[in-house]
């Protein structure tokens, strides 16, 4: 059953800090190839046969039911090349603070390339010297309880659209991603930094603790002792230590951060285009689910995937030592 659409509200245009706003996008859920998590009591074997053809319910992916045509963004620069839709963050001047408009922005952004069958992969990165340095604290002030669990709850489901994407998402960190711009970038599936990127969780200064996934998301990236060390200590650190610790997945000067991103994805995309899927799908869903329950899961896709044009070209062309075309049937 469709959710019904949500939209954003915009706020007044201040200063930047060091924590992620929030805000709504307009969408609707519709059908994409993989299901929704499998439940506890659900067989995951049973559950992913067939999941090429099955549909998201309301709790999946939202999604537009007709890619938008002549879609404009007033916070976001959106532009697809080559297959790859790049999603940059365009407030400069505020350190692409997240605010609630922006983040309602990059739900609505993040939609559209998923439903677009031009679109294959997608880059975030940001305008300026950051990446998101975080938001604006007006809007986080005055909040009531009840609305702070609001915001965090929406800010969390639009994050992790980037996350649940079946089409691959790289976050390109030119800067400054702090707070809700850390959390943005680890809900990507990967993250490439510039060489001057900072990374960090700062909100115990403020009093608060990150509200879109920073608790859950950095341990099970980094571990829970150094996750732990940068959450209470507020630290800052650099891309080499951000690589280091496996926050990152490659360091490159920062001028080459954007064709890096277009490298990495473009090679991915020369690979079955069902098996990307079904690998970001295994991996996404399967860290929620009892080992036991995401091998098995995992042997599902196994085997589905076996039953697919891709797979028997990709065999063949092994075979016969040619590249494989893949038509994703």
């Amino acid at each position: 059953m469709a959710r019904p659409a949500q939209t954003g509200h915009p706020v007044a245009d201040r200063s930047c800090s060091i924590v992620g706003g929030t805000g709504g996008g307009q969408c609707v859920t519709g059908a994409l190839p993989f299901p929704s998590p499998a439940p506890p009591q659900r067989d995951p074997v049973a559950f992913a046969h067939g999941s090429f053809q099955a549909r998201y319910p309301a709790s999946g992916i939202p999604r537009f039911l007709h890619p938008p045509s002549g879609m404009t963004y007033e916070l976001l620069l959106y532009a697809v090349a080559d297959r790859i839709a790049t999603i940059t963050v365009n407030r400069p001047d505020k350190l692409n603070a997240l605010s609630a408009a922006l983040i309602g922005e990059l739900g609505t952004a993040i939609d559209q390339a998923v439903a677009d069958a031009d679109v294959a992969g997608v880059i975030l990165t940001g305008a300026g010297r950051a990446f998101v340095a975080g938001a604006d604290i007006s809007e986080l002030a005055g909040q009531t309880p009840m609305g702070a669990v609001a915001r965090a709850r929406r800010g969390q489901e639009i994050f992790s659209r980037f996350e649940r994407s079946p089409k691959p998402t790289i976050a390109a960190v030119n800067g400054f991603a702090l707070g809700g711009g850390c959390e943005l970038a680890m809900a990507c599936h990967l993250r490439i930094a510039g060489e001057f990127a900072k990374f960090g969780q700062p909100e115990v200064k403020l009093g608060i603790i990150p509200g879109y996934g920073g608790t859950q998301r950095l341990p099970r990236l980094v571990g829970t002792g150094r996750a732990l060390q940068l959450l209470l200590t507020a630290e800052v650190i650099d891309a080499q230590e951000a690589l280091r610790i496996g926050l990152a997945n490659k360091v490159v000067p920062n001028d080459e951060l954007l064709p890096a991103a277009r490298t990495m994805l473009t090679t991915m995309l020369a690979n079955g285009p069902l098996a990307v899927r079904a690998c970001i799908d295994a991996v996404v869903r399967g860290q929620d689910m009892a080992l036991g329950d995401a091998l098995a899961y995992e042997a599902a896709h196994f085997g589905t995937l076996s039953s697919t044009g891709d797979m028997v070209e990709g065999m063949n062309a092994f075979l016969e030592k040619r590249p494989a075309v893949f038509t994703g049937a």
